[in-house]
């Protein structure tokens, strides 16, 4: 969805107009939408992102440039306003960003997904700066909303800008991870961050029958929003409904060894096996592909080192063991391309061979990718249950 010209210009009643036009916003949610502009809970200064999620621009601050200010609310575009979980305080960009505003079309969406009705009682987690909570609220009502923020500063922020809006939702300083037991069980439950593994609690907070629509996403890279139907025997299971980026829960950040880590102190290509392949690391890059290879490559990531001349050389690491790397060399023009594996793992066969099973059977798209999660872990699947991804419990 694109917001054309100026968001100053275009404002909320613009921005609605597009995202139902565009068939993202359910003529339910219209009124939500209209009554609780975004701009309420837009912080003073921002940093705009762009529609991939890839990159945030300069930072934007109300108080010295409004117009400036407006425009990026208006857009469709996450705004982040907090970054290093509130150790970084800016103008300048932080090292990883850790609370933002969503971008309209995936908050609608996700709305959407969750298919609300009158009497439904929602778990929101991950108030951030309170806008999902706020239209959840409007909705539904007070008293059937539950909003957790794991940051205080965050979370009493939050509080304010609803209650400026005569909104007043149940508001949880805590883990979402965690849920909100106090306030289970819920029919619903949403998640405003991405997961790797959908937390146990949430599935025991859900009524059966009951929704969860989480942000999911793999180690290696790529994610899509989960839409999970929990059942009566307490696992949950449904389809991924579109793409989607956004900030890891806090809890399951992954932790990854330094670049230097990895050679031990050689140079490279130290104790490395040289090979060539006929696959393009390009072609491994995109975000869909991303999240193909991380269903079937566990504990695995990659970085690019990109040099003066264009070419790049994309490396891929075993978080858990440092002995395991592989890096692949792009150049233009190349019809094979140099390969290095190290360690007990060769990790750009493991990569490969992921992009081959995704191409032999017509590049499927997020849409028919699956998840079941039960008590031995998170299960995906393309096209149907019975058709598991051979993926370890745990990444």
């Amino acid at each position: 969805m694109t917001v054309t010209g100026s968001g100053a210009r275009t404002g909320p009643e613009g921005l609605v107009r597009a995202l139902v036009t565009d068939g993202t916003l359910t003529e339910d949610w219209v009124p939500a939408f209209r009554a609780v502009p975004r701009e309420a809970f837009v912080p003073d200064v921002v940093w705009p992102g762009t529609a991939s999620g890839a990159r945030q621009d300069p930072a934007v601050d109300r108080r010295t440039d409004p117009t400036a200010w407006r425009d990026a609310v208006y857009r469709d575009v996450p705004l982040t306003f907090q970054w290093d979980d509130g150790a970084h305080q800016g103008p300048s960009q932080g090292t990883v960003p850790s609370s933002s505003v969503s971008m309209p079309h995936m908050v609608a969406g996700m709305l959407a997904d969750l298919d609300v009705a009158d009497g439904i009682r929602v778990l929101d987690i991950g108030t951030g700066a309170g806008w999902n909570a706020g239209l959840l609220t409007w909705r539904l009502g007070d008293e059937h909303v539950v909003t957790v923020e794991v940051d205080p500063y965050l979370a009493q922020a939050a509080r304010q800008r609803l209650a400026a809006q005569g909104l007043h939702p149940h508001c949880v300083t805590g883990d979402g991870a965690a849920g909100h037991p106090g306030g289970a069980p819920y029919d619903r439950v949403i998640a405003t961050f991405s997961v790797t593994d959908v937390p146990a609690a949430w599935l025991e907070q859900t009524v059966p029958g009951g929704l969860i629509v989480v942000p999911w996403g793999t180690e290696y890279g790529g994610e899509a929003v989960a839409r999970l139907t929990v059942t009566p025997g307490g696992t949950a299971e449904g389809r991924f409904t579109r793409s989607s980026a956004f900030m890891r829960m806090r809890s399951q950040r992954g932790v990854r060894p330094p670049f230097d880590a990895y050679l031990h102190g050689r140079p490279w290509p130290a104790d490395g096996r040289r090979s060539t392949t006929t696959l393009s690391p390009a072609h491994t890059g995109g975000w869909i592909e991303q999240f193909v290879i991380g269903l079937q490559v566990p504990r695995a990531f990659w970085r690019s080192e990109r040099y003066d001349d264009g070419t790049y050389t994309l490396w891929l690491h075993d978080p858990t063991d440092t002995r395991c790397w592989a890096s692949a060399d792009w150049e233009p023009g190349r019809a094979r391309y140099d390969v290095v594996q190290a360690g007990p793992r060769s990790l750009w066969d493991e990569v490969e061979a992921a992009w081959r099973w995704w191409d032999a059977r017509g590049r499927p798209g997020f849409t028919r990718f699956g998840l079941t999660v039960d008590a031995t872990g998170q299960h995906p699947w393309l096209d149907t249950p019975d058709h598991p991804l051979d993926m370890p419990r745990s990444f």
